[in-house]
């Protein structure tokens, strides 16, 4: 089926977000979209839609090892166990973290997902190249699965790496409604010993307000506020500031932050032998928070960034944007190790432990306050060259205008706020077999970790495989992707109030 480009005018720039939309109407909503498929345009311009034979045709040709790997969800509310105080909130099978999915190359992952929630809901693959109809973005590649509903998962794995799924309605998110993925290189070498999966969450949900109480006062930007006599709300971080990330570190105030569910006064413990190798899978699972990670005095050795290799480089901790995983190895020494997750600019502490079964338990509140030393993020760093780009002259250039500003909290692209029933309104158009820049021009104050769906990039002629990249204020960050797997495919800032409010778009496949 072909895209003819729709010609229903334009909402006000007061445009209904994502969340609100689905909120107010999902079925309006599909229903001009799907209805925009049949309706006349000047231009003409065919998409290729996650329903095309061109997205089913790539899904056969990928790898195929024969293996199917089935799981069941149910997204539900949950009433869950912090600090033994019980929580409500929404998850996967009851949980805080949602269950480990893992497959090799080729395999089949068959999710069957039933919804439990009082709304709808999707589940992104965050980091696969996958089949379009399968990306999991409410109205864009699929129906919104309803309340209680069902809905069945099934595709490829195409590449390997540490990954993770979520709700792919924001704030959805900000509950419990995401988990890891891994991917297995049957062919990857084992240099190391024990592996450790690490899920970092920024968390308020059910402690302090429900997500939408931050988005309702966060929509009122600083301006109202100050105007108001109001010096910050109970929600909106004041303050917060990191050097590393370029001025303003975040939105929100969080009272909790977690690592694999669990805070300081109850950390997640993992044994091994002094000299033994742990892999470290890290996965920043947070709506609004960058963390520094980190273990005193014990360098960490970066392999694999958004699950593609790197020239491995030794470092003493190491910031990941919302969104951003990093492999690394810690060769672990003699008695306890705190492994540190420090939310960037803000207050507060993750925390994990290695224990060899000597030494003293250190307490949480002896720790550094400070993680410093060599400090990188996954964006600079070099692509292993096994995985580099060809040098090719690009054939298409966008350029993405971060704009909006906390002032108004107006968080849009080339100064557009995203609406859902006018998805390629400002579409980055690309075709088959193109190779794609894509200029990320930070014109605020706020940084912006940037994620596109269904492709890894390069950063510039050299740099890291990735997904998701951090854009500091006044940067610009040029990547570079091959337009080899077809569809509509979002990208966005992957802070979740942000996108919210609208700083996302399509990379749209046109004939």
């Amino acid at each position: 089926m072909n895209y003819l480009k729709p010609t229903t005018p334009r909402f006000p720039e007061a445009a209904l977000t994502r969340r609100r939309l689905l909120g107010l109407s999902l079925a309006t909503a599909s229903a001009a979209l799907l209805a925009a498929c049949s309706a006349p345009s000047a231009a003409a311009t065919r998409r290729v839609l996650a329903s095309d034979s061109a997205v089913q045709a790539l899904e056969q040709a990928r790898r195929s090892t024969g293996k199917t790997v089935e799981k069941a969800l149910t997204a539900a509310p949950a009433t869950v166990a912090i600090d033994a105080k019980k929580i409500p909130t929404w998850g996967y099978n009851g949980a805080i973290n949602g269950p480990l999915l893992r497959g090799s190359v080729g395999d089949r992952l068959q999710v069957a997902l039933h919804n439990g929630l009082p709304e709808a809901t999707v589940i992104h693959w965050h980091g696969l190249a996958l089949a379009n109809d399968q990306d999991g973005v409410e109205t864009l590649t699929q129906q919104p699965i309803g309340a209680g509903a069902d809905f069945t998962y099934s595709f490829r794995l195409p590449h390997s790496g540490t990954h993770w799924y979520h709700s792919h309605i924001e704030l959805q998110r900000e509950r419990a409604l995401y988990g890891p993925l891994i991917v297995d290189d049957p062919d990857e070498a084992k240099d190391y010993d024990h592996e450790w999966i690490i899920l970092l969450d920024d968390w308020m949900d059910g402690v302090t307000g429900t997500p939408n109480d931050v988005l309702a006062e966060l929509s009122k930007g600083m301006g109202e506020m100050h105007s108001g006599g109001m010096m910050g709300g109970k929600h909106m971080s004041m303050g917060a500031s990191s050097d590393f990330l370029g001025g303003d570190a975040g939105d929100v105030r969080y009272p909790l932050h977690l690592f694999n569910g669990r805070t300081p006064s109850d950390p997640e413990t993992i044994t091994a032998k002094p000299g033994d190798r742990v892999r470290l899978r890290i996965i920043n699972a947070a709506g609004d928070t960058a963390y520094r990670v980190g273990a005193p005095g014990v360098r960490l050795t970066l392999t694999h960034t958004d699950g593609y290799p790197v020239e491995r480089k030794d470092v003493d901790a190491v910031v990941l944007g919302m969104g951003e995983r990093i492999d690394a190895l810690l060769t672990v020494p003699a008695g306890w190790t705190p492994l540190m997750a420090l939310p960037e600019g803000k207050t507060g502490l993750a925390l994990g432990r290695i224990s060899t079964g000597s030494g003293k338990e250190p307490i949480p509140a002896a720790l550094p306050s400070e993680l410093g030393g060599t400090v990188v993020d996954g964006g600079q760093l070099a692509s292993a060259a096994e995985v580099r780009l060809p040098a090719k002259a690009p054939t298409v250039t966008h350029t993405v205008r971060l704009t909006g500003s906390m002032m108004a909290y107006d968080w849009g692209i080339n100064g557009r706020r995203f609406a859902m029933h006018s998805p390629y309104d400002g579409a980055l158009e690309v075709r088959e077999g193109d190779r794609v820049q894509i200029d990320f021009v930070n014109e605020g104050t706020m940084w912006h970790p940037m994620h596109v769906h269904g492709h890894t990039f390069q950063i510039g002629q050299s740099g890291a495989r990735k997904d998701t990249v951090i854009v500091r204020p006044g940067a610009t960050v040029s990547v570079v992707l091959d337009a080899d797997n077809p569809g509509q495919w979002l990208y966005h800032c992957h802070n979740a109030y942000h996108a919210a409010q609208g700083m996302m778009g399509v990379l749209s496949y046109i004939e």
